[in-house]
């Protein structure tokens, strides 16, 4: 605001009055300008719009068009306008009813320039802070625009899991631009490899993922109002508005599977409007990925069997299928088939995973958490470190600002 020019209209019929306010005020001082003068209603209507005026001082009692008609116009289409009225003492009872109008003021003739400029002042602040307002409030709505996607992520989350009153979830739906009715589907799908190398994955290389899953579903729904997001369990949860999401969602599978380049498991259940209705489709699609055994029982089995025993050094495919009583070749297969990586790197990322937590929370030299999560020598552990995250563990921990004491 301080390098705005305010820009001040001055509207009498008395030449004289009009030349005593404008040579009174030092108007660079209080940051304003004077733009025109008007000696009539209808020329100051015309002259307050072409400029725009933020301040207009006006007598009441003015030809063609008289004070209250010409601020009842100015307030209509320059409602920020501030209006103060110059009056004389017999149109008292007129400048009340102007004052009704949401006027700042009224100055009685002959104009006191101590009183104007106090008047003033108090105008310009007002306007500033009005602006200052104005500004919060304009970054505030970029913030929320530009977070939009994350807001809504967020609230069907809650949502989801029924931590919202009816109340809240109308008002929520209408801040952030959803239809105002519960989703008529819910889907769940599940990417089998991201969930396994997840937690070895950069920040970058996850958003990079779900950045083309968001935009694959896009496609698939087109127009349908719809929210991608993950759960706690790592599953991506898509609410959908739309009566036909059904029918867009045939063959879904073996499409994002072709366009993503990886695994994926798909199931999707109706919502009839209700909060119970809501949690039961979550449920109901969550155990029909459960039932069709995405994960089999001998992968899940060796995998918790190697989440058990990764730390330590004899571990290896023909004792973990031994230990299953399983052929190694079928557990080799199978496991590279569901979780997309084979068992040697299956066993690593948990190691990696394992170490990764040591480097960050530990003082402990390299070479005892080398032992710590299965690796026979440092050097060893280096390697595979290094293979999994692009630098070696003295690095990681440097980057990481960890000082080993």
């Amino acid at each position: 605001m301080n390098q705005h020019l305010l820009h001040v209209l001055i509207a009498d019929d008395e030449p004289v009055i009009r030349e005593g306010i404008r040579e009174s005020i030092d108007w660079a001082s209080l940051q304003m300008g004077v733009k025109g003068e008007a000696e009539d209603g209808e020329e100051a209507f015309e002259l307050a719009m072409k400029h725009s005026v933020d301040i207009l001082l006006a007598d009441l009692n003015m030809p063609i068009i008289d004070g209250i008609t010409l601020i009842k116009q100015v307030r209509e289409k320059l409602p920020d306008c501030k209006i103060i009225i110059i009056t004389g003492h017999d149109e008292f009872s007129y400048a009340q009813e102007a004052v009704r109008l949401n006027v700042v003021d009224y100055i009685l003739k002959p104009v006191d320039p101590n009183q104007l400029r106090e008047v003033l002042e108090r105008v310009r602040q007002e306007l500033e802070e009005t602006l200052q307002q104005k500004q919060y409030l304009d970054l505030a709505n970029q913030q929320i625009e530009r977070n939009k996607s994350l807001f809504r992520e967020q609230f069907c989350q809650e949502w989801l899991h029924g931590n919202f009153s009816e109340e809240e979830v109308r008002s929520q739906l209408s801040f952030l631009q959803l239809p105002p009715t519960f989703p008529t589907q819910i889907a769940v799908i599940q990417a089998s490899e991201y969930l396994a190398n997840k937690p070895l994955m950069s920040e970058k290389e996850k958003q990079k993922f779900e950045k083309a899953l968001n935009d694959q579903v896009k496609e698939l729904l087109g127009t349908a109002d719809h929210v991608l997001f993950r759960d706690e369990l790592g599953m991506f949860i898509l609410f959908i508005w739309n009566d036909h999401a059904v029918n867009l969602f045939e063959n879904t599978e073996q499409t994002l599977k072709e366009r993503l380049k990886t695994t994926i498991h798909f199931t999707i259940g109706e919502v009839d409007s209700s909060q119970a209705s809501l949690t039961e489709a979550y449920k109901h699609c969550m155990e029909s990925l459960e039932n069709e055994s995405i994960i089999s029982p001998i992968v899940r089995r060796a995998r918790d069997y190697i989440e058990k025993h990764f730390s330590e050094r004899s571990i290896n495919l023909d004792f973990v299928a031994n230990t299953l009583q399983v052929s190694p070749v079928y557990l080799s297969r199978t496991i590279k088939q569901e979780l997309g990586i084979s068992f040697v790197n299956l066993v690593t990322n948990m190691r990696i995973k394992r170490a990764i937590h040591l480097l960050n929370t530990t003082n402990l030299p390299i070479v005892e958490i080398a032992e710590q999560v299965g690796y026979d020598t440092q050097h060893y552990f280096s390697t595979a470190f290094k293979k999994v995250m692009g630098v070696s563990p003295n690095k990681y921990r440097k980057q990481m600002g960890i000082e080993v004491t």
